[in-house]
């Protein structure tokens, strides 16, 4: 099973689950959104599983500076799809494939698989 985790490097949240995977001998792959894009198979995967709503990081500062009416424009799945894909850094991080057709958001050590 091959644990992809994404997010941007320099995210504390996806420093501490790089850390606690690394920690628990856990094989995973990282892929830098910045680096290397969204993919879109994942995205759409893990769109289907979590809901556009919880993928989508409306609190953060990048979500913060987009324009008003882009912001206003997301109300349904395409819609925060495409802001997603052309601001990544509205993804809620870190975004983890499990490898096993699960995809979680967020670090939650307690709720994570492998304890």
């Amino acid at each position: 099973m091959a644990i992809t985790l994404y997010g941007i490097p320099n995210c504390d949240t996806v420093k501490r689950a790089r850390a606690w995977l690394t920690e628990r001998g856990i094989e995973h792959r990282f892929h830098d959104f910045k680096k290397s894009g969204v993919p879109l198979d994942a995205l759409d995967a893990a769109l289907a599983q979590l809901g556009w709503d919880r993928l989508l990081n409306r609190r953060g500062t990048a979500w913060r500076a987009l324009p008003e009416a882009l912001k206003a424009s997301v109300h349904d799945s395409a819609s925060a799809r495409q802001v997603m894909l052309d601001h990544a850094s509205t993804i809620k991080r870190p975004l983890v494939d499990w490898g096993d057709a699960r995809y979680s958001v967020g670090f939650d050590a307690a709720n994570w698989p492998y304890q």
